[in-house]
């Protein structure tokens, strides 16, 4: 086409680069957008947010979501990933899902308890009995309430994923008991339950960003953190902290979110569609959490860390007054739904 044109001399240099401008400018959002056509000219893209690396397990597990809904809708129905926080943090992904500015994301019980109180309850310490007392709450009739608690509030839940337990590490002593925290600054996500869980232990809470606790860390800002192992490990925060406690004092799962008004745009097929990929995501994520694990101990006891054994009793006992606490909060009635699940 350029050639036919510079063979026309009535055609001004001006509007031949302008030509040139516009088939540029096609390219560059044509790179950007994808070729919608391999999929499906009329599909439905739905754009997925976190604040995940593209190695971690939960990530992998939505990778596998989207070959699934791809699979299973034939192509009509299929996501686009932005990993990384590239689309911003925890709270502002949230806050896009109730705007209908995104569709899905990936989020902590702690960063939604603002938005829907009833999560909080995951934050309680020592709520489950154990693994299997956990997960027939999350693969239960409770875990699928709780995942449509926030249907009103704009936020529905697909699915949750493992994030494992959390637990306590520490830079310059052991913590085996709820004494060895005294006067420890202890690392804790800006969660209400959090503080209070280490305030009742002894320690002093200290909300710091996820991203600034290294150094906070190496400069002695803090004494220790709590999280789960993989994070442990894959921050590096072992190459400060030589002691990793698993008293497992929370088990907070992740959870998929997505938008309540592009939830409800969705015809009947394509809700269970995209259910379907979904609960296939949170199996397969498991799976993956699992091999983290063990990569993730192997690795940090190679690196010199001492895997402490913890009075989990002490830990229970020092936090039970927590309790009290919630009578009468939004999150009472679940603790008492829990409880009664054996």
């Amino acid at each position: 086409l350029i050639f036919f044109l510079l063979m026309d001399r009535s055609i001004s240099f001006f509007s031949l680069g302008a030509l040139v401008g516009v088939l540029a400018t096609a390219a560059v959002f044509s790179y950007i957008a994808g070729d919608r056509s391999v999929v499906d000219s009329d599909a439905k893209i739905l754009k997925l947010a976190h604040g995940l690396d593209t190695a971690h397990p939960v990530h992998l597990g939505m990778e596998r979501m989207k070959e699934r809904l791809a699979d299973l809708s034939g192509g009509r129905l299929t996501i686009d990933i932005y990993p990384s926080g590239v689309l911003g943090s925890e709270v502002q992904c949230i806050e896009q899902l109730q705007s209908g500015e995104l569709a899905m994301t990936k989020t902590s019980t702690a960063a939604i308890e603002s938005f829907i109180p009833e999560l909080g309850i995951f934050g309680v310490p020592f709520l489950f009995d154990d693994d299997a007392h956990y997960w027939s709450v999350i693969d239960g009739e409770i875990g699928g309430e709780l995942l449509a608690i926030g249907e009103g509030s704009g936020l529905f839940g697909l699915c949750f994923y493992d994030a494992g337990s959390r637990n306590f590490y520490s830079a310059d002593k052991p913590i085996r008991s709820p004494a060895d925290l005294k006067g420890m600054k202890i690392r804790v996500q800006n969660s209400r339950m959090a503080i209070a869980m280490v305030e009742a232990l002894g320690g002093s809470p200290t909300p710091i960003a996820w991203g600034e606790l290294y150094s906070a860390l190496a400069q002695g800002v803090v004494d220790g953190a709590e999280n789960n192992l993989p994070s442990f490990e894959s921050s590096r925060h072992y190459e400060e902290c030589k002691f990793f406690t698993p008293d497992a004092h929370t088990r907070v799962p992740d959870l998929l979110m997505i938008s309540t008004a592009i939830w409800e745009s969705l015809d009947a097929q394509e809700r269970k569609w995209l259910q379907e990929a979904a609960d296939e995501s949170s199996v397969y994520q498991r799976q993956l959490w699992a091999v983290k694990m063990k990569e993730s101990i192997a690795k940090v006891i190679a690196a010199g860390v001492e895997i402490v054994e913890a009075d989990t009793r002490a830990f229970q006992k020092a936090c039970a007054p927590i309790m009290d606490t919630l009578i009468g909060t939004p999150v009472e009635p679940w603790l008492r739904k829990i409880q009664a699940v054996k």
